[in-house]
């Protein structure tokens, strides 16, 4: 209850996005293989952006 006013670090916005860009990449695979690889792409990024925020 005493978290509830926490701001979020910049680490976890990342990680959260990057989970749910992969979330709806899944749900995506079965039927527009196009956008998944899109959403994929994404989730990538943020994915190298969190690995330069940890140097």
């Amino acid at each position: 209850m005493f978290g509830l006013f926490k701001k979020k670090s910049e680490k976890e916005k990342l990680q959260s996005q990057y989970e749910k860009l992969m979330s709806e990449a899944h749900k995506l695979a079965s039927t527009n293989r196009k956008l998944s690889d899109e959403k994929t792409f994404q989730a990538n990024e943020v994915m190298k952006k969190l690995e330069q925020l940890e140097q």
